[in-house]
């Protein structure tokens, strides 16, 4: 039986979901500077035996042994460039790279074993110094435990001492990677005629610095990183600090580093390269530099990045009142990277698509994208790298955070309209994380550390619970921001997560317990659903789930304290519940600032409906998105009829704002997937003709002499326009896309960079043969980013079954399509209806390969489709064949999402056919 909400104005007026989360990071961020400053030990007392002889009995490393600094010497013997070929399958290439380590370390127990990480590489010539004595010991042997946990055990005739000082000094070597993990090889063309250039890079988040060299390889055991790079003449290289030295001996150079703040050492970066330097000016006290490929830096494509990365740095400065702690800030575009971006201190790395911007190529909209993944790396310097998470269950405190605060920057930085960024974060993360969480096996945004053990669970943690649930519950989340952190840095240095809020609560008059609060949403798994009957004022509360009946298997009888703000058509915006329900219809969770969803009764939805096709603006803009949403994600977990979900769409007939239309688009999409199979896919099309004929018909002078308004968030609902249209057979749209991709075939390119990508899809999925080898021609020839993106997209978009299987062929041969981007090329293919089942055989046929990259990524999209019980019977022999590795809860999501997919299909599959055939009649 679902608990009826006590809602009372003070937990109403003080609550804030997770901008709480949010402000208090901020403020335990300060306050563990402090403690982090005026302590070198921070690791609580170890309860390990006092002599280990054993592995401990988690794969977690023992805290007797604290590491204080590092020194390491990296000599990656790779060329940038092949001077000379011995014969054409072996060029004389070398992918060895050698060195040396010595950390130093403090003991806190006594212990005559040593154990660290070390994973793929032969280690030798182990040497063990006690420093405060200047003597050596013997190590007796050095071996790998066999297990996963990927320790370097190192066995000693003596103990090492509490409260004594020693180091470990190791020699080593490895190969460096072709799978762009680790320390990794990354190629590009270069020069005139071009030729291939080669370069050194590290990726190494989250457990991987062990492949690089050994170490104390978790994010608790901060060190001082002390680092030289030894490299081929003629090239550069870039690490975490500014260089203090470099000197030449015998062809090679030997960079040495200042050394690094504390660090964890998944930021541990370097990079070997031939790439140039833009230098920005506008922070007065950081050096900015940002790196790219030569002729990109020629061409000015990083000016954008370099010029807006100074002012987000100083925007953060001042927010959080901590300098950053550093001289220098390099960023660096590298051809070949598998996250968009990885935030290491001192050196960001970039996929390139990521940081360049070609004037008159690249998409207006690019901008938002680069502004936005720049704002939340630079975050990080701060959330994660200055203060860091003790374990990886709580990486929601990195990701989490600075994804939040990367539209504060953008805001405050960039000339657009803010109120863009902001409703795109209610859609693009706070939905994504609403579909997550609404299946049983989701997972809390702060699991137990017990639970995540191993790398591949470690992995799965990076998924959009963690990046995109933490939400504003404030709307003067900013200024309270800064208040707060006032607050917290005049406290004392012990820092408990929730205490400091509590403080700046009870001071403002408020009596919210906000330990108690805040545990129901960051320990707890889901979200809730609430439901409000306005006949009679009852307001209950629920757990949201596709499917209930799966809810057994896991906790019962959740429940979350919800703030509720809540508008009528007479009275307005108020916090507290109307007890007393007038006339009209009642709207909650205004402007989406609650991780909740509503359900009304039917009265209060068919009012609310009503208002929305007679006059919509009534109804506050992300309201009406959210509305939207919200009645078909109910329809979805069968909370409300499936009819009235579909009837929320009528009143975009006539709606011109983006966000009511892209929350109906991506919503429709699952009807999409579940019968783009099936005869409700005709009478689907021809409903969505007519619903956007007027929508099109507002861009069409636009659209068809290639230009695009001013507003930004007009120029996003023009591409959804073109998409809806075309792809549901307008006959204007489909002719429109083809004549535009003809003239490039035949003459040039007069295709708005920001129409591009649809329009380019669109004319493949309408032609043939001639179309698709134009693409891919123009693919293989393009050096700018953004296009080759935008043409890689358009290419899995035709409809002819003989070339999307050659192109999936196509990505197993890193010459053709990188390594990266195979999960997003397969996903891409995966989303075609001609291409579904295709991708989901070859996934299969190749998962070795396919798993190299975003594994999860691409389960989640072969598997989209799958709605009958044959699907459900091979997806579950998957599961119990292959090798899941980081894909195992990707691959269980598929599963409990094709069962919910399957029952929900069979019980609306008739309604909705009617509903579709009924619109079109009358």
């Amino acid at each position: 039986m679902p608990k009826q909400i006590h809602i009372s104005q003070a937990i109403a007026a003080t609550f804030v979901v997770l901008t709480v989360s949010a402000i208090a990071g901020l403020v335990t961020m300060i306050i563990m500077y402090q403690s982090e400053l005026s302590t070198m030990n921070p690791t609580p007392p170890p309860t390990i035996p006092s002599t280990t002889t054993a592995p401990p009995p988690v794969m977690r490393l023992p805290k007797n042994l604290i590491p204080e600094s590092y020194e390491v010497v990296l000599w990656p013997h790779l060329y940038t460039q092949i001077t000379e070929v011995i014969n054409v399958t072996s060029p004389n290439q070398t992918m060895l790279f050698t060195g040396n380590s010595t950390v130093n370390f403090h003991c806190v127990q006594r212990t005559s074993t040593i154990y660290l990480h070390s994973m793929d590489l032969n280690v030798s010539d182990a040497k063990v110094k006690d420093r405060d004595k200047n003597l050596n010991i013997a190590v007796t042997s050095m071996y790998y435990h066999e297990d996963q946990s990927d320790f370097l055990v190192v066995e000693l005739n003596s103990a090492l001492m509490a409260e004594g000082n020693y180091s470990l000094f190791l020699s080593f070597n490895g190969e460096i990677s072709e799978a762009l993990d680790g320390l990794y090889v990354s190629s590009y063309m270069e020069g005139d005629p071009d030729e291939e250039r080669f370069l050194a890079a590290t990726n190494i988040e989250p457990t991987l610095a062990r492949r690089v060299f050994p170490c104390f390889d978790e994010p608790e055991m901060k060190a001082v990183f002390y680092v030289t790079i030894i490299h081929r003449q003629h090239t550069v290289a870039l690490g975490n600090a500014d260089i203090y030295s470099t000197n030449s001996h015998d062809g090679w150079e030997y960079t040495r580093f200042n050394p690094t703040p504390r660090m964890s050492t998944y930021l541990f970066a370097f990079t070997v390269s031939e790439f140039k330097n833009s230098v920005a000016s506008a922070h007065e006290r950081v050096k900015i530099k940002t790196f790219a490929r030569p002729e990109a830096i020629k061409a000015k494509h990083v000016d954008y990045a370099a010029n807006i990365t100074g002012k987000i740095l100083t925007f953060y400065e001042k927010l959080f009142g901590i300098d950053y702690t550093q001289q220098k800030l390099d960023q660096i575009a590298l051809p070949d990277l598998n996250p968009a971006a990885m935030e290491n201190w001192g050196l960001i790395t970039y996929q390139e698509g990521g940081l360049l911007y070609e004037e008159g190529v690249s998409s207006f909209l690019h901008k938002e994208v680069i502004a936005t993944l720049i704002a939340h790396e630079l975050a990080h310097q701060w959330f994660g790298n200055l203060v860091t998470m003790k374990w990886w269950n709580e990486i929601w405190l990195n990701e989490g955070f600075a994804t939040y605060m990367s539209y504060f920057a953008v805001d405050h930085v960039e000339w657009w309209n803010p109120f863009l960024l902001s409703n795109t974060f209610v859609l693009s993360d706070l939905h994504t994380a609403f579909e997550e969480d609404a299946l049983a096996s989701s997972h809390p945004l702060n699991p137990p550390p017990q639970d995540i053990q191993t790398t591949f669970e470690i992995i799965e943690m990076f998924d959009p619970i963690t990046y995109s649930k933490v939400r504003e519950s404030n709307e003067s989340g900013e200024e309270c921001t800064s208040s707060l952190m006032t607050t917290g840095m005049a406290g004392n240095t012990e820092s408990n997560l929730w205490d400091y809020i509590q403080k700046a609560v009870t001071e403002d008059g408020g009596h919210t317990e906000v330990a108690k609060v805040m545990d129901t949403w960051t320990n707890q798994i889901g979200y809730p659903v609430i439901t409000i009957n306005t006949t009679n004022g009852e307001i209950y509360q629920k757990r949201f789930l596709f499917n209930d009946t799966s809810e057994s298997r896991f906790v019962l009888n959740l429940w979350w304290e919800v703030p509720i703000r809540v508008m009528s058509n007479t009275t307005g915006t108020q916090l507290a519940w109307l007890r007393t329900p007038g006339p009209g219809w009642i709207l909650a969770n205004v402007n989406c600032t609650g991780y909740y969803r509503v359900n009304y009764n039917p009265e209060n939805w068919d009012a609310l409906l009503t208002q929305l096709e007679t006059n919509p603006h009534r109804i506050p803009l992300m309201n009406r998105g959210q509305l939207v949403d919200d009645a078909f994600n109910l329809a979805r977990a069968k909370l409300l009829n499936v009819a009235l979900a579909l009837n929320s769409t009528r009143f975009l007939r006539s709606e011109k704002a983006y966000l009511p239309w892209e929350s109906a688009v991506r919503n429709l999409k699952y009807f999409v997937l579940m019968f783009d199979r099936t005869e409700v896919y005709g009478p689907m099309q021809a409903y969505l003709r007519e619903q956007v004929r007027e929508l099109y018909g507002f861009f069409k002078n636009y659209t068809e002499h290639s230009q695009v308004p001013e507003d930004h968030s007009l120029q996003h609902n023009q591409i959804i326009a073109i998409e809806v249209a075309c792809s549901n057979g307008l006959p204007e749209c489909v002719m429109m896309v083809q004549q535009m991709f003809a003239h490039w075939m035949n003459n040039t390119n007069i295709i708005h960079p920001n129409l591009r990508s649809v329009i380019y899809c669109q004319a493949v999925a309408y032609g043939g043969k001639a179309e698709w080898e134009f693409a891919w021609k123009k693919y293989q020839s393009s050096s700018d980013i953004s296009e080759k993106e935008q043409l890689r997209k358009a290419l899995s978009c035709t409809k002819t079954i003989w070339l999307l299987n050659r192109y999936l062929e196509y990505t197993l041969d890193p010459e053709k399509i990188r390594l990266m981007d195979v999960a997003s090329t397969i996903n891409y293919i995966s989303e075609n209806v001609a291409g579904q089942a295709l991708a989901w055989n070859f996934v299969r046929g190749h998962w070795e390969y396919v798993s190299q990259g975003d594994a999860a990524m691409v389960i989640e999209g072969v598997t989209s489709r799958f709605s009958t019980q044959f699907e459900l019977e091979e997806l579950e022999r998957f599961a119990t064949d292959y090798a899941l590795g980081s894909a195992t809860r990707a691959v269980y999501r598929a599963i409990e999402q094709t069962q919910v997919n399957i029952e929900w299909v069979g019980e609306n599959k008739d309604v909705i056919l009617e509903w579709f055939e009924r619109q079109l009649s009358s």
